[in-house]
């Protein structure tokens, strides 16, 4: 039998532009153009057939802004299946009694502090004195805080992250698409090679983690988040995923590690998804294999 997963980055995308219209984050002149739908319904039934238990679903930033109805809307009706994770603008001095209101009532489980524009280069967004009271908030409600940064930015983002990290050591933050140098989504890479920017990706046995997120080999509250992107980036270095999430349970253990289809934005069909998580789980013994896979999110999302 396969082994049960927890999806912890599926992005919903409803296919009623009426109820639930498009709008732009703080900072981005213009939203993505969807011209595809990833419905709750089709995601329970993705779910039911291959072996996925539970997903976060997470707030389609550059589709819905600050707008979590939809994946709010989701969680109401499967409870027991799905982890809503909201964006809100933690500059904005409203968003932590916003997030405590959605927290007790609405069934929300976890919280995202998301950079909005590859060209701006300030941590405001992250840990502005705004910003601050939002993470005091989550800390306070005992949600998981989910960060995600462009590849560029990471040199600062991740230090600003680690203080962060040492100041809420009871809070569980969560590091998207991991925050080593693969964590560069394939829009991101057009935008660097357009720039003339290098898209090497750092190979074995390090991958790029001393440099990065080895700052927080420490700090047992920061986990991370193995998803498509990183897949993507270690095929283009014709790497296996395997011996990356092998490298990562041996500096942080698989306790600290969870996977993400990036369903909603990562291109492969579900079925691919779900077959490559298993797959890059092969190296890790069975307890790391059940944390990486499912054990993990639960915890953070469920326990």
């Amino acid at each position: 039998m396969d082994d049960p997963l927890f999806d912890t980055h599926a992005h919903l995308i409803s296919d009623d532009p009426v109820a639930y219209p498009p709008s732009p984050l703080r900072g981005t002149a213009e939203v993505t153009a969807m011209d595809y739908h990833v419905t709750a319904d089709w995601l329970i039934g993705q779910m039911d057939r291959h072996g996925v238990a539970k997903a976060a679903i997470v707030q389609r930033g550059h589709v819905y802004g600050y707008d979590n109805r939809y994946i709010v809307d989701s969680g109401r009706r499967f409870p027991e299946r799905f982890a809503p994770v909201v964006i809100l603008d933690a500059q904005n001095p409203e968003s932590p009694g916003a997030l405590a209101r959605m927290v007790r009532e609405d069934g929300v489980r976890g919280a995202r502090l998301a950079q909005t524009h590859i060209d701006f280069f300030d941590t405001a967004w992250l840990n502005s004195p705004a910003a601050m009271d939002f993470w005091r908030a989550a800390a306070d409600l005992g949600v998981p805080m989910s960060v995600i940064s462009f590849r560029r930015h990471l040199g600062w983002t991740l230090p600003a992250l680690r203080f962060i990290a040492e100041l809420f050591p009871a809070l569980s933050i969560i590091v998207d698409h991991v925050g080593t140098p693969h964590t560069l989504s394939n829009p991101e890479k057009r935008k660097f090679i357009e720039a003339g920017l290098d898209t090497t990706m750092p190979g074995a046995p390090d991958f790029g983690i001393a440099g990065t997120i080895g700052i927080f080999e420490a700090l047992p509250n920061v986990h991370f988040k193995f998803t498509e992107i990183d897949v993507d980036r270690l095929r283009d270095g014709e790497t296996d995923p395997a011996d990356f999430v092998r490298r990562l349970a041996d500096r942080f253990g698989a306790d600290r590690l969870m996977w993400g289809s990036d369903l909603g934005q990562s291109e492969a069909p579900y079925e691919e998804k779900a077959a490559v998580a298993r797959a890059s789980a092969s190296k890790l013994s069975p307890a790391e294999r059940r944390a990486f896979l499912f054990g993990t999110a639960d915890r953070l999302y469920f326990g």
